[in-house]
């Protein structure tokens, strides 16, 4: 039988937590506020739950029969997500929907405590290395890759000592063991190695690396290079790494033809700013001051819109 407990599911649950911390580019879960929890759960939602997660969902948001779950939780009492927030940081609870609530936050696998408890015995290793290998060998990888990467520099440095090498000391022991022949033939086969550094030094220099950053440019978000640094009049435009979940995001202008609800639900967001309010086509965070968007409501439209 496995000897996994509750506590080993908290301490399973914290420890990937500290991992999704690292992985979060709006730095929001290292110090959520409840307001930024609850949009939080808005986006896991949004992207889908498992049957078994939306019940845990249910339970914790102590949702009516046939109510819209996104609904519940945009109307539950954020005050409710504090204790969420505690739990993570090292707060102790026996809440077991909290607990789950937790491992949904964080994306942890297995669960709920169930399917983990019932993990083979065999696999019952400590919780911690077990749930920070994979962070561990995603630092593995980015070394790797950072070794594979070589500047121009770099490579323009080998190549100099390539072309500097006196010819006579890079085939001479060749010429001593092998026929004219093969020493020709050896000479060959170096001349294509090197005009294969070469190819792949320019195509290097020619076709660069994917962009894996992005900036935000007004009214959209744009894929950038991450050391790209644009200085803006009055304001800094920082770059940040690419997040595929808000890369999409848009500030739109809307007039009283634009459509709001659909169902009964708002399909545009807003945050107020000093001229008034600006209107978006998803939730999240404000790009510029990092405000939560809000769905929009009949006050707002009749207040603000023209």
């Amino acid at each position: 039988m496995s000897n996994i407990t509750i506590e080993d599911y908290k301490k399973a649950i914290r420890a990937k937590y500290e991992i999704a911390i690292k992985e979060d580019v709006s730095g929001i879960l290292s110090d959520p506020t409840p307001a930024q929890l609850r949009d939080f759960y808005l986006r896991i939602f949004e992207k889908g739950l498992g049957s078994i997660d939306e019940e845990i969902v249910k339970i914790f948001l102590e949702a009516k029969e046939n109510f819209s779950l996104k609904k519940s939780i945009e109307n539950f009492n954020i005050g409710k997500f504090k204790p969420i927030i505690s739990f993570l940081k090292g707060g102790n609870t026996d809440n077991r929907p909290r607990i789950e609530m937790a491992a949904i936050l964080v994306d942890f696998y297995p669960r709920p405590f169930n399917k983990f408890k019932s993990k083979d015995a065999s696999e019952d290793i400590k919780t911690k290395e077990l749930y920070f290998l994979k962070d561990e060998k995603k630092e593995k990888e980015r070394n790797h890759n950072e070794e594979e990467n070589l500047n121009q520099e770099n490579v323009t440095k080998i190549l100099d000592d390539v072309f500097e090498a006196e010819p006579i000391n890079l085939f001479l022991d060749l010429k001593k063991e092998l026929p004219e022949k093969e020493t020709q033939k050896a000479k060959k086969n170096v001349l294509i190695v090197v005009t294969g550094v070469i190819g792949l030094f320019f195509l290097g220099y020619y076709f660069p690396q994917k962009k894996q950053c992005m900036q935000w440019s007004g009214d959209h978000y744009e894929e950038v290079s991450c050391d790209l640094e644009i200085q803006g009049i009055g304001t800094y435009i920082s770059v940040e790494p690419l997040d595929e979940r808000v890369i999409h995001l848009k500030k739109i202008k809307v007039s009283d033809t634009t459509t709001f609800f659909k169902n009964g639900e708002a399909v545009i967001w807003y945050a107020k700013v000093e001229e008034g309010v600006e209107f978006f086509n998803s939730h999240g965070m404000h790009p510029e001051n990092n405000k939560p968007l809000k769905p929009v409501t009949q006050y707002i439209i009749d207040k603000y819109v023209k």
